[in-house]
């Protein structure tokens, strides 16, 4: 029951986000709602009677509330002079509540500039004393109707600080999701262009040498340019809405499982590469999988890239609360290597959007480089709760 009352709440707040025509109509339905009420009650004796033309004119107070968005303050104004002819040309029933005028208010504090907003605060100091005195001269009622139009002026003030926060926000993530694309691109990019640059390169020596070698050699980087292709368009999906024409679906994000299919493209540009995976193996959240997955590829870009290794070792160690990355090769040291700055922090980022570190150095007995990378992941039980 409570979620189909939130799932309505949700459609009607997006249907008055699409249509804003569509909601200030049905808010002035609303205040018109609460207009009609004293007419509708029986009046005391000795009062006069309410008449069609005192509805009429009350109605016609209601009326410019449609054009709130539009114009705050004239709306404001229409309705300070339509409730003054309804109070100077017609006895007729009172209102328990400025509701129109509240209204206006609130839409002014809520959308308006400041400059818009001080002249309301003037009108008001003078309007709302004078429609008291017009009324019952009580201080009560003074009191009373400051009271209700400051409320309404902070309410509004309140929603429009509430909106720039979400906007803020939603900039925020956009900025986030920017760069969690450039880094997606840059992992994909350079994995697969350096793969087929080194591929490219031995390419001739292999046809001299052996012809056998230089055609597989293609084959890897015909395979390597397609696969790049492939992770792509799926990673640019997330940037348009599905093709309802028929277009295809969206892939996931590679994971674990499609890690033995990258170390077999990097075995194909030359290096050894030993997987080893050990600790309770389990399954891990979509995310952090696709993290391990980017993690592995730019460490083995780097080391086809700029260490000159022979071999490199790729292990996955599940432990209880967290599972270990770690790249390691027999090339070149943790001196300067061109290129790889921007890599080595993507790595660092993503570790650290998972809460988990990431740590670069030297590899096992201070021979050739290490990426070191450690991202909490809960036991099974925990997961499965």
């Amino acid at each position: 029951m409570r979620g189909d009352l939130l799932g309505r709440w949700e459609r009607v707040r997006a249907l008055a986000t699409a249509r804003p025509m569509l909601l200030d109509l049905g808010i002035a339905l609303l205040v018109q709602g609460a207009m009609t009420m004293p007419f509708l009650v029986p009046r005391a004796p000795g009062l006069p009677p309410a008449t069609w033309g005192a509805y009429g004119l009350s109605t016609l107070t209601v009326v410019p509330l449609v054009w709130r968005r539009r114009a705050p303050l004239t709306v404001l104004l229409a309705v300070l002079a339509a409730n003054a002819l309804y109070r100077f040309t017609l006895d007729g029933p009172g209102q328990p509540l400025p509701y129109t005028g509240l209204v206006a208010v609130y839409t002014i504090a809520a959308l308006s500039p400041a400059a818009e907003r001080l002249v309301t605060g003037l009108v008001l100091l003078v309007a709302v004393p004078a429609g008291v005195w017009l009324n019952t001269r009580s201080a009560r009622e003074l009191t009373f109707s400051c009271f209700v139009f400051a409320a309404a002026y902070v309410f509004g003030r309140l929603t429009d600080a509430r909106q720039r926060a979400q906007r803020v926000e939603a900039e925020r993530a956009a900025a986030r999701e920017r760069a969690r694309i450039a880094r997606e691109m840059h992992d994909i990019l350079s994995h697969a262009v350096s793969l087929m640059i080194v591929q490219a390169e031995a390419g001739p020596v292999a046809v001299r040498a052996a012809p056998e070698r230089a055609e597989a050699a293609f084959d890897a980087i015909s395979a390597t340019g397609r696969d790049a292709m492939a992770q792509l368009r799926r990673m640019l999906g997330v940037l348009r809405d599905q093709d309802a024409a028929g277009g295809s679906p969206r892939a996931p994000q590679p994971g674990l499982a499609d890690l033995p299919d990258l170390l077999d493209r990097v075995r194909e540009s030359g290096p050894v590469v030993r997987y080893r995976v050990t600790g309770a193996g389990r399954p891990v959240p979509e995310d952090v999988g696709a993290t391990v997955y980017r993690v592995v590829q730019e460490a083995l870009t780097n080391t086809v890239r700029h260490a000159n290794a022979r071999g490199v070792s790729v292990r996955l160690n599940f432990t209880g609360q967290a599972l270990e990355v770690a790249v390691s090769d027999d090339g070149r040291g943790p001196g300067p290597r061109p290129g790889t700055g921007h890599g080595l922090a993507g790595i660092r980022e993503r570790a650290a959007a998972h809460g988990g570190t990431a740590v670069t150095g030297a590899g096992p007995g201070g021979r050739g480089f290490e990426v070191r990378v450690r991202i909490p992941v809960p036991a099974a039980a925990e997961a499965a709760r």
